[in-house]
């Protein structure tokens, strides 16, 4: 309890530290500051080893206590045997003074193990630092993947074509000013047309070459024309360099020109007064919460356990024999002791696969029913929330293209969710491998499809309440004995009532990729955002290609795009999977392609509903009309080979999150 006060009160001072520091800019998208971005690479289904997460953990406390008292850059490595050991580097923002870096690092640190903890390789960009550690050596190799554009949607230029004339020269001429620097860093403000202000940042990792450096920044720039030309506000990460664009001044220090190094504005008048009525505000506030602290955490070590059971259900589960239905509308619970047994106490040898949230395995009841049985992670993200959510709608959701769930347990900090049990596994699991997916011939691909559209159908329209998935992807959807398909995970999913069809959330939830333009980049979601997520997974299954994958080996186009540009060539049938050529019907296949780019466009007012998408895809008779241009998605990338003149490229698979504070 005490750890979790001293964790709050931190939290509280430094809340206000950045509230009083974006007050104090005066600066209407200084919000976007608050976001961080993380991406956890080279994901496995084992977790690192223990040797690897206590050389882990001795890289980062070394890495923070070096960012005490250094310039804003550092990298180490920890381990002897190369098989565990961990290299990590930090690179702070070139305005920001060492306290911030030093505060900056320590929190990228925790939240990336926190984010990650099955993956050797990480990273994350938080508002003043980038942190970073993998087992592989990636010291001065110019890393340019994942490469994650954040923009304000909401700010868009009158003039398409204003970053492409005079500021795309000006930012060009800070990348060669900011390249050549020794904290390779480097900010400017530009004058667009004589009159309007532009303020644009350039920063390199401080272990590669001025020559990869301005290589670096020079794709970040070119990336621009496929996200952000129209844009206000927006800004470039990726693992070795950043660039930002930006209307008002955003800069820690006073300089409005190339500004390498930090420096100390002087202090205007009023200051110190200014200065002793904040630290008697935070000293109020902080002892304020110390006390409020106390009683919550009082209060919540006695209602936990209780407020968890009444979530759920009111049926004391340990009496109840294995699932075995109460007649009322909450969900049977099973008893931690048969679940146990059915699993072999959770041993290896019956575990199906390893998700976001958990671990799958499978279980054999006494009577020979086989379940799949769903254990959350101690440190998973879904917490009692979100296993509410998930129970609450499957409970009473009903179809046969939904995965069925048949009981539930919370006991002895257990959190378990029982479903009916899948024998094909995963969609991904055949379409994405060579020899399991010569199995999927044309007529079962077009019978998933099928049965997906069914199944959103039945939560956006037929269902009674509105639900949205948010996360349908093909790992998503299961397959039964006949290779039916069933939309699984509602743990992400929301509902409306009544006329509501849409919504907004500043929690952004989901796998990148999959996500329409308008839910990643401004947080609004509804029935069209799962349009766009079944568009994209319609194209993989009649590709046979993941758009994670896809990014860069088609000259940095996402399967949407360059779906649409065949598409415009007439050249559609370049994209069939050759794995089903022998068995397709090309009609067919087309119209697939067709109803895939609908439901990508880029705005959420084209795409068509479910049901719409139903009948299109039962009807021969049925015009179609013409798609325009899918949205610009930032997706999962990876590349087996990227050469950009001499200069050896890395690139990793990842998988992207989006956090902002609650």
């Amino acid at each position: 309890m005490i750890r979790k006060m001293l964790h709050l009160w931190l939290f509280s001072i430094k809340f206000i530290y950045l509230f009083y520091f974006a007050r104090s800019q005066n600066n209407s998208n200084s919000q976007a500051l608050l976001d961080y971005r993380y991406a956890c690479l080279d994901q496995s289904s084992v977790a690192p080893s223990t040797t690897y997460q206590s050389n882990l953990n001795n890289l980062i406390s070394s890495l923070s206590s070096d960012s005490a008292t250094s310039n804003g850059f550092g990298n180490r490595t920890s381990g002897s045997d190369q098989n565990n050991m961990v290299y990590g580097l930090y690179l702070c923002r070139g305005d920001v003074n060492t306290s911030l870096c030093h505060s900056c690092v320590q929190n990228s640190s925790r939240l990336l193990k926190q984010h990650c903890p099955n993956n050797n390789t990480a990273i994350l960009w938080y508002p003043f630092c980038l942190f970073r550690y993998s087992n592989q050596n990636f010291f001065g190799n110019l890393t340019i993947r994942p490469r994650i554009p954040m923009f304000d949607a909401k700010q868009n230029f009158t003039s398409v074509g204003e970053f492409d004339s005079d500021a795309k020269v000006l930012m060009n001429g800070l990348i060669q000013m900011g390249s050549q620097t020794d904290l390779m860093f480097g900010t400017h403000m530009f004058n667009i047309n004589g009159t309007q202000r532009r303020y644009g940042w350039v920063q390199c990792s401080r272990d590669i070459t001025s020559e990869e450096c301005r290589t670096c920044l020079s794709n970040m720039l070119d990336d621009v024309q496929n996200c952000c030309m129209e844009k206000k506000v927006w800004r470039i990460f990726s693992p070795s360099c950043i660039v930002m664009y930006e209307t008002q001044p955003f800069f820690l220090n006073d300089s409005q020109s190339n500004a390498p190094a930090p420096q100390q504005a002087k202090e205007k008048d009023g200051t110190s007064s200014s200065t002793i009525i904040i630290i008697a505000v935070i000293g109020t506030i902080v002892a304020a919460l110390l006390a409020f602290s106390t009683y919550y955490f009082w209060c919540l070590k006695h209602r936990k356990e209780k407020n968890a059971m009444q979530v759920l259900s009111p049926i004391f589960y340990q009496d109840q024999p294995d699932i075995e239905d109460t007649g009322n509308a909450d969900l049977p619970m099973m008893p931690l002791s048969s679940i146990l047994k059915c699993t072999s106490n959770f041993s290896d040898a019956y575990k199906l696969g390893k998700g976001g949230f958990g671990t799958v395995y499978k279980g054999v009841l006494a009577d020979g029913r086989e379940i799949a049985v769903k254990r959350l992670s101690k440190t998973s993200a879904q917490g009692v929330e979100e296993l509410k959510n998930e129970i609450i709608l499957i409970a009473k959701l009903q179809h046969r293209n939904l995965v069925r769930l048949l009981a539930c347990c919370i006991e002895q900090n257990e959190k378990l969710l029982i479903y009916e049990y899948l024998p094909n596994s995963s969609l991904d699991f055949h379409l994405f491998d060579m020899v399991k997916g010569a199995q999927l011939d044309w007529k079962q691909r077009l019978n998933i499809i099928n049965g997906i559209a069914k199944g959103l159908l039945y939560l956006h329209e037929d269902s009674r309440l509105r639900v949205i998935h948010r996360d349908l992807k093909a790992s998503n959807i299961l397959l039964d004995h006949e290779m039916n398909s069933k939309i699984s995970d509602f743990g992400l999913a929301r509902t409306f009532g009544g006329d509501q069809d849409e919504a907004n959330t500043i929690r952004v939830v989901g796998t990148y990729g999959y996500m329409a333009s308008e839910y990643a980049m401004e947080g609004l979601f509804s029935v069209k955002s799962d349009v766009f997520s079944f568009g994209v997974l319609l194209l993989e299954i009649i590709t046979g290609r993941k758009n994670n994958k896809f990014y860069l080996s088609e000259h940095g186009k996402s399967l949407p795009i360059y779906a649409w540009n065949l598409w415009c060539e007439r050249k559609s049938l370049e994209l069939m999977d050759p794995l089903i050529e022998k068995s397709i019907v090309h009609s067919e296949y087309i119209k697939c392609i067709h109803i895939g780019l609908l439901c990508v466009q880029e705005d959420a007012a084209d795409r068509p509903t479910m049901s719409s998408v139903v009948h299109m895809l039962a009807s021969d008779k049925v015009t179609l009309p013409n798609p325009t241009r899918p949205a610009f998605s930032v997706g999962r990338a990876v590349v087996d080979q990227v050469s950009s003149s001499n200069t050896s490229i890395s690139v990793n698979e990842v998988t992207l999150s989006e956090v902002r504070p609650r």
